[in-house]
């Protein structure tokens, strides 16, 4: 790949640990001729005493720049993906903590991992969105996420109406406490802890997930990527929460219709060749674990 000239930093800015590692990152960009750009957030934080560094004062700049780096959890890391969405900026993510699924760097492979991304020996990999037309009070309005949407009755006791199309297909009425319509990447949260399977990345698919269904034979469905998956809610009184990456809400009343498709771009990540994703699913999920001891 061609070496990076620039660079942007987007950071959760509530970890000390972020603090503590942002001026070695400064001091790296320097001395490889790198020129880093820090978000406004970063800029006027209370912690920043010198405020003459690049800055990125709007999503139009990062478009502009060679790449980003996100220090933080996945949470961080889908807040940046659904800023960069369709600028084709790549990601590259360091996890704060353990490692994640999405910022798979950790601070101890930081530099290591910087100084390759610098001599270009780096690899991008495609991760795909869903985009979400919803069709409320006749307006429309589009939501994407990396992740996931999820659908729930907005008042936690009750339950969920919907039926879902898939291809104008019939698929079924779900009673359920909400349902999980996922991503290969939101394969692994919250689509997993409701029961749904792990998709990897190369696959192309969505995955509708039900959660608490009222019905045993409600099973998680596979279905491809260019499937066009429709949801309404024709038996339900009460409003409907409508969350994206578990990040952005709307509320929804029950004549409103949710047309969920892929969306027409994606986020490029920054991988390396010696990275495995069955090691960090391992490890994530400690497979193995007990035979290891």
């Amino acid at each position: 790949m061609t070496p990076p000239k620039t660079f942007g930093i987007w950071g959760n800015t509530d970890k000390e640990s972020f603090w503590e590692i942002l001026p070695a990152i400064i001091t790296w960009a320097e001395n490889n001729n790198l020129d880093a750009y820090l978000t406004k957030r970063i800029l006027d934080h209370e912690n920043v005493s010198d405020a003459s560094s690049k800055v990125i004062s709007s999503k139009s700049d990062i478009e502009d720049l060679d790449f980003m780096l996100v220090l933080g959890g996945d949470g961080t890391f889908l807040s940046l993906a659904r800023t960069v969405a369709h600028r084709n900026t790549p990601i590259l993510g360091i996890h704060l903590g353990d490692l994640g699924f999405l910022a798979k760097v950790t601070l101890k492979d930081l530099f290591f991992r910087l100084d390759k991304v610098a001599k270009g020996d780096f690899v991008l990999e495609k991760r795909i969105f869903v985009n979400a037309a919803i069709v409320k009070n006749g307006q429309k309005i589009d939501q994407v996420a990396l992740n996931d949407f999820v659908i729930t009755n907005s008042q936690s006791h009750r339950m969920l109406n919907a039926t879902i199309y898939v291809d104008g297909h019939m698929v079924g009425n779900y009673r359920s406490d909400g349902l999980i319509i996922s991503t290969p990447t939101g394969s692994t949260a919250y689509s997993l802890s409701a029961g749904g399977p792990i998709v990897t990345p190369k696959v192309d698919s969505l995955i509708i997930t039900p959660t608490a269904a009222h019905t045993l034979t409600s099973r998680p469905l596979v279905v491809p990527s260019d499937s066009n998956i429709t949801l309404s809610f024709p038996n339900s009184d009460d409003s409907i929460q409508f969350i994206a990456d578990g990040q952005v809400h709307e509320y929804l009343d029950p004549s409103c219709k949710v047309n969920i498709t892929r969306a027409n771009f994606s986020v490029k990540l920054i991988d390396f060749e010696d990275t495995d994703y069955f090691e960090t699913l391992r490890k994530k999920m400690g497979w193995g674990r007990r035979g290891d001891q």
